[in-house]
């Protein structure tokens, strides 16, 4: 294992020190250990690098909000250990760090297996709510569920152990770099540069995915210009796990074949890296880290670039589904209104750097109680939970409003902000 500075990430290696390096990228919420089953036959043929995003697996808490973020660390630590050329074969949002390897660093993938991805996981505000609900709930409801998500019904019956293990890995994750890695999935959308990928590529998705499943997989193979499909039967999302010797088949095959070079991978030496024999259940880790601010508010946008500024913003901020029926329902009378909005509310003032979002938030849910617009008010709740306000932040605002915007102001205002927080926050069955 390694040291860990917050620019790089924690990692482990097996096989033999003069093979060419091949990476395998966990997906969120697990750990390296996923990919144990796969270790004792790739590392007759390669030197496999695993590594933990940041906060998993006992990993230090330096949350990373972008999949470029989480790539550029990866990077970082392979050139600190002097390897240039690599395989890399990652599930979900491994996967997609994988795809952003290939998209940026073309240079340094030799061959690439996608693993349960996707170029777009689902929608912004899927991942975004889910953020709310960990910020809310903690991860025990999210852990709860992980089963349900990553295994088929019968898998899951039939192993209680790793179901339980499977419970464990979430639930000991670090929230804030949970939440963090949320936000990058909800950032990550290539689906219009799939076709610049220009590296051999596996897609592989278990039959029964409810969460990536073979339409995703159809779609990457259908824009990766040198991509091959394979559907595992009986797997669904974390099919390293539940179809182990079906997914090593085809990693070795696909790796075996498609690299055009396999030793020359431009790496050195590398020293053996101390570590212990891969467990099957990871040990649980106290998080040791508090949930991560969120990031500061873009710098102001020059004039021409101000509507496309606040079109991002007032999306990241009311959410995806808000913004679409709001701009659907505009017309030749409103049109402009709803441009004026976009541009000097969200383009000029939310973006603004003097004050991060949580605080707007603040200042924004005291003024629609002031004034009176709790039509208003419904959306901003929800925006100041998605901007990182706590249920119990947002309480303190609203008791702080019936003090100096009256009683029934505030009267009201609850009545309408415990409703969306109820909606909100309950984590889904």
């Amino acid at each position: 294992m390694s040291e860990t500075p917050p620019n790089t990430l924690q990692y482990r290696f097996d096989g033999p020190e003069e093979a060419p390096v091949l990476i395998l990228g966990p997906s969120l919420g697990t750990t390296w250990h996923m990919w144990d089953r796969q270790v004792p036959e790739l590392t007759k043929q390669w030197r496999v690098f695993r590594f933990d995003l940041p906060g998993h697996g006992g990993a230090p808490a330096h949350p990373a909000g972008s999949v470029g973020d989480l790539a550029a660390r990866l990077l970082a630590t392979l050139n600190a250990l002097g390897v240039h050329r690599f395989g890399y074969a990652g599930c979900a949002l491994g996967g997609a760090v994988g795809i952003e390897l290939a998209l940026r660093h073309p240079d340094r993938v030799a061959s690439l297996a996608l693993v349960a991805a996707s170029p777009r996981f689902g929608t912004a505000d899927e991942f975004r709510q889910r953020g709310v609900v960990v910020r809310t709930n903690g991860l025990d409801p999210i852990a709860r569920t992980a089963p349900d998500r990553w295994f088929t019904g019968g898998f899951a019956a039939a192993q209680p152990a790793i179901t339980e293990w499977a419970v464990q890995m979430v639930r000991t994750t670090d929230p804030g770099c949970y939440i963090a890695a949320c936000e990058a999935l909800a950032g990550f959308d290539v689906r219009p540069e799939l076709g610049r990928v220009g590296v051999p590529t596996l897609v592989l998705v278990g039959s029964d995915d409810q969460v990536t499943g073979p339409a995703e997989a159809r779609t990457l193979v259908a824009g990766i210009p040198d991509a091959r499909l394979a559907v595992v039967p009986g797997a669904s999302h974390l099919v390293p796990v539940e179809q182990p010797a079906a997914v090593t088949d085809l990693l070795v095959r696909h790796f075996s074949t498609a690299w055009q070079q396999p030793y020359d991978t431009g790496q050195t030496a590398l020293p053996a890296a101390p570590v212990g024999p891969a467990a099957v259940v990871p040990p649980q880790v106290v998080p040791i880290a508090e949930i991560a601010p969120v990031a500061a508010p873009p710098q102001p946008a020059a004039p021409a670039d101000r509507y496309e500024t606040g079109l991002k913003i007032r999306r990241e901020v009311l959410g995806d589904a808000h913004v679409d029926r709001t701009l659907a329902q505009a017309d030749d009378f409103s049109g402009d209104f709803q441009d004026f909005l976009t541009r000097y509310a969200w383009g000029e003032i939310w973006a603004r750097p003097g004050l991060d979002r949580r605080t707007r938030s603040c200042v924004a849910l005291t003024a629609l109680v002031a004034g009176g617009h709790l039509e208003e008010l419904a959306s901003h709740t929800r925006a100041a939970l998605r901007n990182g306000l706590t249920p119990d932040e947002i309480r303190e605002v609203l008791l702080q409003t019936a003090v100096h915007c009256g009683v029934p102001a505030a009267n009201s205002a609850f009545g309408v902000a415990q409703r969306v927080i109820r909606e909100e926050t309950t984590p889904a069955e």
